[in-house]
């Protein structure tokens, strides 16, 4: 920033201070970060638009599946050599990264977030990478929020909440669904829902949808009428139907993890991207609906045109025949997991939120077409079938059952499907937490001790800076040294009354307290003759600096009762917490939470 536009932002701060309280200047910039968000999601949209436009120059129209099998490699190829010549820095994914810089960082979230998504995602989406726009849309938003509160120097706090709202004005902008994006903001970010949190929301929500209909017009990216109204009837089909999303959405987290973790065996990015590649083409030639997003798929279910969904493959099949149809839109369920997962390992930039939709409408009408050809006289709607099912597999996968009721509800224009949304949703939503604790976004910064939840006092501990409390001004021993040495080099000269006593290779070996010494500390017989290794004992318990959360220091203080612990670092002595060290900083940061 050039001087200039430093003394102009100094002179607008300091008009801010005496003109427009904290709240209204808050109100103010929801507003703006909503624009920015709704702008971020339209320039993606464009970009991959204009992408497409390539697919359809007359030199492509004759190489339909040669162009499924090479352009996804193509586009991964264009991510890899940015990455490496570039960017030069990871790209996480957007949800999950995003979490990680409000329950690690602060809400501090890197400058090149906000152009590395929107360059690299298109690519990896334009070119048919299997995989979603809406992380992406909300990394490049939240970074946009973030950094504008750093600009104007807004608090921790107000940084957050300005980061929930980016991702709720990237959601509205999305979907035009301005009600379900700021539930999708408190569901998955887990924000204070409080009347001075939830008015930023919603004017986040709303300033993005704005822009979305300013830019795009009124057309949106799932297209339903609804025309078969819920019938009480159909209840047990819903209950069996909310069983099979959960059980899908169990499948679809497990096949993520165990793609994503065999990936990680290859340290080599172009490894990496060479099998995935391969492996994503090869997909794509032989199951087509697979390519790209997916909207396809979906909005040609919703209108029931099970043809068009499924596209033209590679075989000569009969889609006269009904079982062909249910075989290969449950095969699109099935391949849209590996595909998506596929794709995050080759390198690809995206997000699973629009996957996930794309299975469950597969599901959902391959469920409602069995029923209906069972034989059995039963007749379902398929189209409320199609867009139900991607309520549970919303539900399940990414543990947000009520972002997954009103998305829906918003997209079909009214509550008419509320029941049957709340007893799929339900029911996926209870399944899948019983196998797997937490969602896609979630479940590796949960293991890790970083995911900010509901609960303020675990997220207060979380924020907690571990070297804010870590104190290092101990005088250490060794373990021959004399008693007088250690009265006159570390008792006489410290205020602390305990001493660390470490090896050459500064391990730590014990403690000396003052009462250890404190009935020998004038007998001058015993100066010369009593060493270190006498005298010092093992602490009441050890605190590894890596392994070791901020919830896990506490527990460790309750269960030994200690008031001092000792922390290891790579093996070596490192410094001491003190009890009321922690709890006066977990007091103060609990005073910034509750602001």
């Amino acid at each position: 920033m050039s001087f200039s536009s430093k003394s102009l932002l100094r002179k607008f701060l300091i008009w801010k201070y005496k003109h427009i309280s904290e709240r209204q200047f808050v109100y103010i910039f929801s507003v703006l970060v909503g624009f920015l968000a709704g702008m971020g999601t339209v320039a993606l949209k464009n970009l991959i638009h204009y992408i497409r436009l390539l697919f359809e120059l007359s030199l492509f129209k004759n190489s339909q599946n040669s162009i499924y099998f090479i352009f996804p490699i193509i586009g991964l190829l264009l991510v890899y050599i940015i990455k490496q010549t570039w960017l030069k820095k990871h790209i996480g994914h957007g949800i999950s990264s995003t979490l990680y810089a409000i329950s690690k960082l602060n809400g501090i979230i890197p400058r090149y977030n906000i152009y590395a998504a929107l360059i690299t995602a298109p690519l990896t989406v334009g070119f048919g990478g299997s995989v979603g726009l809406q992380g992406p849309a909300v990394s490049l938003g939240s970074a946009l929020g973030s950094n504008a509160a750093r600009l104007f120097h807004m608090n921790t706090k107000t940084r957050m909440l300005l980061i929930g709202c980016a991702a709720a004005g990237a959601m509205a902008s999305m979907f035009k669904a301005p009600i379900a994006a700021i539930i999708f903001a408190v569901e998955i970010f887990s924000l204070d829902i409080a009347f001075t949190s939830l008015i930023p929301l919603l004017l986040a929500s709303v300033s993005a949808v704005v822009t979305s209909y300013m830019f795009l017009g009124t057309d949106v990216l799932l297209r339903f009428e609804l025309t078969d109204k819920f019938e009480v009837n159909d209840i047990l089909f819903f209950a069996l139907l909310g069983l099979v999303t959960g059980l899908a959405s169990v499948y679809f987290s497990k096949v993520f993890f165990g793609i994503t973790n065999f990936f990680k065996k290859f340290k080599s990015r172009a490894k990496r991207l060479l099998i995935g590649g391969i492996t994503i083409g090869s997909m794509l030639y032989f199951i087509p609906p697979l390519y790209g997003e997916g909207y396809g798929i979906m909005n040609n279910l919703l209108k029931g045109d099970h043809i068009s969904a499924i596209g033209v493959t590679p075989f000569n099949l009969d889609l006269s025949n009904i079982w062909i149809v249910i075989s290969l839109l449950l095969g699109i369920s099935v391949f849209k997991a590996i595909a998506m997962t596929t794709t995050f390992g080759a390198g690809g930039v995206g997000g699973v939120f629009i996957p996930t939709l794309v299975m469950g409408s597969a599901l959902g009408n391959s469920f409602a077409k069995i029923i209906n050809n069972i034989g059995l006289d039963f007749h379902v709607s398929e189209s409320n079938f199609t867009l139900i099912g991607m309520t549970g597999l919303m539900a399940g996968v990414l543990h947000a059952p009520l972002t997954a009721i009103f998305l829906i509800a918003e997209i079909t224009g009214g509550y008419e499907l509320f029941v049957p949304l709340m007893i799929v949703s339900a029911i996926s939503f209870a399944i899948t937490k019983y196998y797997v604790s937490h969602s896609i976004y979630t479940l590796k910064l949960a293991e890790r001790g970083e995911l900010m939840t509901h609960d303020k006092d675990q997220n207060v501990l979380m924020v907690l800076d571990i070297d804010k409390v870590i104190e290092t001004n101990f005088i250490i021993l060794k373990p021959n040294m004399k008693l007088g040495n250690i009265l006159k080099e570390a008792v006489a000269k410290s205020s602390r009354n305990h001493f660390p006593v470490v090896n050459d290779d500064h391990e730590f070996l014990g403690v000396i307290r003052l009462d250890d010494v404190r009935h020998i500390m004038f007998n001058s017989d015993l100066y010369d003759k009593v060493e270190a290794s006498s005298l010092m004992h093992a602490d009441a318990g050890i605190i590894d600096y890596y392994e070791d959360s901020m919830n896990d220091i506490m527990n460790k203080f309750k269960s030994s009762g200690a008031w001092n612990l000792p922390v290891i670092k790579n093996g070596k002595y490192y410094g001491y917490i003190s009890k009321s060290k922690l709890l006066t900083a977990y007091r103060q940061q609990l005073i910034n939470f509750t602001k």
